[in-house]
């Protein structure tokens, strides 16, 4: 059975209220899109921006009546916002299996010459090399996004044998269940999200992980445990203001691993982590950067 899309052009105003009115028709899914290669980077605390130019979709069954289902969609608008809709542009989609096509899109990912990601539905490519077993999700990071995949391969490329590891915004605890499958001793994982910890705690029993080889906190919950790595994941405000805090975790001598820093906020992060660290030339991946350094003895 086809299915019918209608997509409508809208503004960060009346997006969400479009939204709404398109799933009170009866629409069976809506998403919303950039609609002018826009990209939302780094949003301020608490905010969820949409793009200028957004286009808001919603799916409906082919049952429907294409001609009054528009006329339905934009009298109930006018009837809220006393304003006129955009034309709506009307598709036939083919119906799929949209979960068989989903799956079909996410492949065991390589990073470096030892570890791969690996979907559960997938067999390993190497059942010998170190295979972290994740699956795709929404919110917490597996692998694919450039500031995940150049932490990834920066610890493909170390020795990272029987070292006490700090993973600080572990989300799915993807880099630090990465550290133990390639030898790392125990990791600490660090987030300010309840649902994230859970998510790190499922996918280390996923990948038969021990339990005393990784513990999980809230922000200042964590003990004071010294790092021989540390890695953070998380934007550069957090970064540069978490500074002194992760600075004073790692051992003389130790790495620290800084991602989800765009390319023009290379330069503000580096100097914030210069007083205790000897930082290393930005290693980039499209318009992200993977910040690394050494902690000096002071």
């Amino acid at each position: 059975m086809p299915w019918i899309q209608l997509q409508i052009p809208a503004d960060p105003d009346n997006a969400d209220q479009l939204e709404d009115l398109l799933m009170e028709m009866g629409a069976e899914a809506v998403s919303m899109e950039d609609a002018a290669d826009q990209p939302l980077y780094e949003p301020d605390p608490g905010t969820t921006p949409l793009w200028h130019q957004t286009s808001v979709t919603g799916l409906f069954g082919s049952d429907r009546d294409i001609e009054e289902l528009c006329a339905a969609v934009k009298d109930a608008w006018h009837q809220q916002t006393q304003q006129s809709l955009p034309d709506i542009d009307v598709t036939l989609v083919e119906d799929k299996d949209w979960e068989r096509e989903w799956m079909d899109d996410f492949k065991p990912l390589r990073f470096g010459d030892r570890l791969w990601i690996v979907p559960s539905w997938h067999d390993a490519p190497d059942p010998h090399a170190a295979n972290l077993l994740l699956d795709p999700g929404l919110a917490f990071g597996t692998g694919t996004h450039p500031t995940t995949a150049l932490c990834l391969e920066w610890l493909d490329g170390q020795d990272v044998t029987s070292r006490q590891v700090i993973d600080y915004g572990c989300g799915s605890g993807i880099l630090g269940l990465a550290a133990l499958l390639l030898g790392a001793d125990h990791v600490i994982g660090v987030d300010t999200d309840p649902q994230a910890l859970e998510a790190s705690r499922e996918n280390a029993r996923r990948n038969k992980v021990e339990e005393d080889r990784l513990d999980l906190f809230l922000p200042g919950d964590e003990p004071d445990t010294m790092a021989d790595i540390m890695l953070a994941n998380i934007l550069a405000q957090p970064l540069i203001g978490l500074a002194p805090r992760l600075a004073a975790k790692v051992k003389p001598g130790g790495d620290i691993v800084l991602s989800g820093i765009l390319s023009n906020q290379a330069r503000e992060v580096m100097e914030a982590y210069e007083p205790w660290f000897i930082m290393d030339e930005p290693e980039q991946r499209e318009e992200w950067i993977r910040l690394t350094g050494r902690r000096n003895d002071r």
